[in-house]
């Protein structure tokens, strides 16, 4: 799989890349090498040989593996300084519980191993896009903190500091200092930083490394020693990047693996899951920035996938581990870089620079290699956050962010990562309870459902209307939300006999919540009032079936317990039933039909009148399910139902959906539009249920009020009244939905 996929991306290699690649690695490779020489500092100078090839292993493997498998074409990839400031600490606490160096070497690659697997796993579980949700401040916090420490860790090569000596102490003392590393350092620092407004050819990493390098080199003029390659201190030392060497340290380290035991890896678990976290965070930005500069879109999962392959192979070989770094894509970009295959020539070329220049990296000073990090750290710690501080609004996500890096350096990564864990819990929570789950609230005096009302109804429903309370929810309900629902509804439910909750924007509900509500349902019952819920999701985006829910802590299915509509629409028109049986008015019996002088808006024309207009009424009877009439019919009837339900649809355009208008019931009218214009239909009209209809036509209705014109007019009046409140309810609705 891996050999297609490296085959078919250097079919398609073309010289831009090429390029790019190159000076991409020109920024990876030196800074990999004072990442990796950072990674073991805390083993004294001895080691640094040993962290320059462990960096320049992790540039070509992981520059080789994981454009070609991951998800971000553009991205170039390399040991990065969250992964040096990790591997530090741990080296640093692994030597406090008496380690010797050969089993920390082997305990980091292991780590290395560890979080290229859980990076994999992440990809392929899809949380690619789940670590991208990580508060804001939680990462500046910790990226700051990573920053801090890498400067904290470099004060001692920085000043030349004897190993074991205190950074922070070393720092106020002068007398310690060694002025050639101090001056060395200094110069390449000074260099990377007045890089960029020098020239935008040469990456800054490169041009402050020679500084430093030549600032090394006229030091030397003054002390020989500094010159020495066996013994001295002050660079490198004496390395070797041939094959035979190099499979020669894979060879140790896997023999290394016996001094592991089972309780030793275990103890890696916490720094393998903090470091792949902070991996992927940093990949996943830098991918972000990127998208955001080419107008490109990155496959977050897969590219997890190709990071976490290319840290096992680097952990494998005795790399370091890496990430999508941003300094280095940035540079393949502006040279030509736009396909996956400069991250490949990235990784090429530091492989050939690593064997062209072996020996001549062993003399790199360890000052020019810590001027680069201080650079590098300094720029990782976000200045702009003390702003935060400023404000009463945002204090809180500036005391995130400081509490984030002080764990990082009065404890550890780990803590901090537990640390920022818990707040990223806490902003999720702060910030539901500042956002209202109450959606809107209205009572039935200012919505109604889509069952048409009799005038005498309608009447009833105006006055009584505020018995009934909707309150539409949204967002998650849960402890820290409850108490802000209650409250919103409290001082409503006194007045008020059936409260519908209107469940459809609801994301989340949680044990607490539905206690609440219990409460709420027994509150209203005692008055003798309905707790009501409509559109219960069946699945929420967390997986949880609402109404299995609700009826496994009995919330529906107990005395005071709540119902259940499919819709807001039905719990409105039950509610809107109840108000009229209690006020006495008498709704049609199922079954019965009316007559013609039992239709409402007929009952106040005069029996004489009523009589004429008999005799041009025709009877028809719809089987339930079949249309009455369809969308674009050419039709001039007016109809009054005598018995049964008549719904309104309205086809949408496209699709096989419908837009539910309005319901008509006996003893109302409908297709008022088609009979008065004389146009085709608007929707569709479809018996719910077995329906009988009075029918007129407007050619029977215009010869009958052409001989008898007070009938007309009777009937037109009566018509008008009616129009006039279904256009007032109709407007209402429309304020309602605008407002919403």
């Amino acid at each position: 799989m891996v050999a297609e996929e490296i085959i078919s991306v250097s079919r398609k290699i073309e010289w831009p890349d090429v390029w790019g690649g190159m000076a991409a690695m020109l920024v990876a490779l030196p800074s990999a090498i004072a990442f990796g020489v950072a990674m073991y500092a805390p083993l004294g100078p001895g080691f640094a040989g040993t962290g320059a090839i462990v960096g320049i292993i992790g540039t070509v493997a992981i520059g080789l593996l994981a454009p070609a498998l991951g998800g971000a074409p553009r991205l170039i990839s390399a040991p990065c300084a969250p992964a040096a400031a990790v591997m530090a600490a741990l080296c640093v606490r692994l030597m406090d519980g008496g380690a010797p160096a050969e089993r920390i070497i082997i305990s980091l690659a292991m780590v290395g191993l560890f979080s290229g697997v859980l990076q994999a796993i992440y990809g392929a579980l899809g949380g690619g896009r789940l670590i991208k949700y990580i508060p804001y401040p939680v990462v500046t916090g910790y990226m700051s903190g990573v920053g801090l420490l890498i400067i904290l860790k470099q004060l001692g090569p920085f000043l030349g500091l004897a190993k074991g000596a205190s950074p922070l102490a070393g720092l106020f003392s002068p007398d310690i200092w060694q002025w050639p590393s101090v001056c060395v350092a200094l110069v390449t620092a000074g260099a990377m930083v007045a890089a960029p407004r020098l020239t935008k050819r040469i990456p800054a990493a490169i041009l402050g490394l020679a500084a430093g390098i030549a600032a090394h080199l006229a030091a030397g003029l003054i002390r020989p020693q500094l010159l020495a390659l066996d013994s001295n201190p002050f660079i490198i030392g004496a390395i070797s990047t041939s094959p035979g060497v190099i499979f020669k340290g894979i060879a140790s380290n896997f023999s290394a693996l016996r001094l592991m035991g089972t309780q030793d890896l275990y103890m890696l678990i916490g720094p393998a899951l903090t470091l792949s976290i902070l991996l992927s965070i940093d990949t996943l930005k830098t991918c972000v920035v990127t998208d955001s500069i080419v107008r490109s879109r990155h496959n977050s999962n897969r590219e997890l996938m190709g990071q976490g392959a290319g840290n096992i192979a680097s952990a494998l070989l005795g790399g370091m581990p890496g990430a999508g770094t941003m300094g280095a894509t940035m540079v393949s970009l502006a040279s030509g870089g736009k396909t996956r295959c400069a991250g490949l020539s990235e990784g090429v070329f530091a492989l050939i620079a690593a064997l062209a220049l072996g020996s001549a990296i062993g003399r790199i000073p360890l000052a020019a290699l810590a001027g680069i990090l201080v650079v590098v750290g300094t720029r990782m710690i976000d200045r702009s956050s003390v702003r935060l501080a400023l404000r009463s609004s945002t204090i809180l996500d500036f005391a995130v962010i400081v509490s984030v890096a002080g764990t990082a350096l009065a404890v550890d990564l780990i803590a901090a990562a537990a640390v920022g864990i818990a707040l990223s819990i806490l902003l999720f929570i702060r910030e539901q309870m500042h956002s209202s789950v109450v959606r809107r609230k209205s009572t039935g005096a200012d919505i109604s459902s889509t069952q048409q009302r009799l005038p005498g109804e309608r009447a009833v429903l105006a006055e009584r209307g505020a018995e009934t309370l909707v309150v539409e929810l949204q967002g998650s309900l849960f402890f820290g939300t409850t108490d802000q629902l209650f409250s919103e509804i409290e001082s409503d439910m006194r007045s008020c006999k059936r409260l519908i909750l209107d469940m459809r924007r609801v994301t989340s509900v949680d044990f607490t919540a539905v206690h609440m509500l219990e409460q709420v349902g027994e509150m209203i019952s005692e008055r003798g009032g309905s707790l009501v819920f409509s559109h219960l999701p069946l699945n929420l985006p967390t997986g949880q079936d609402l109404r299995a829910y609700f009826k496994h802590l009995g919330l529906t299915h107990h005395e005071g317990g709540g119902r259940i509509f499919e819709t807001l629409h039905d719990a409105l028109e039950w509610a809107e039933d109840c108000v009229i049986k209690e006020a006495g008015l008498e709704l049609p019996a199922p079954g019965g039909l009316l007559d013609l002088s039992q239709i409402d808006f007929l009952r106040e024309i005069a029996p004489a009148s009523l009589a004429g207009l008999r005799a041009v009424f025709a009877e028809r009877r719809v089987e339930a399910g079949k249309p009455i009439f369809l969308r674009k019919d050419r039709s001039e009837e007016l109809f009054l139902i005598r018995g049964g339900h008549v719904r309104i649809v309205l086809p949408l355009k496209g699709s096989h959906r419908q837009h539910h208008l309005a319901v008509f019931g006996p003893g109302d009218f409908f297709g008022e539009v088609g009979f008065l214009a004389r146009m085709p239909r608007t929707a569709d009209a479809i018996a719910l249920s077995d329906t009988d209809l009075y029918v007129i036509s407007w050619t029977a209705f215009d010869t009958i009020s052409s001989r008898n014109p007070a009938v007309g007019t009777a009937f037109f009046q009566r018509l008008a009244s009616v129009e006039a409140l279904r256009l007032r309810d109709a407007d209402r609705e429309l304020r309602r939905l605008q407002d919403s």
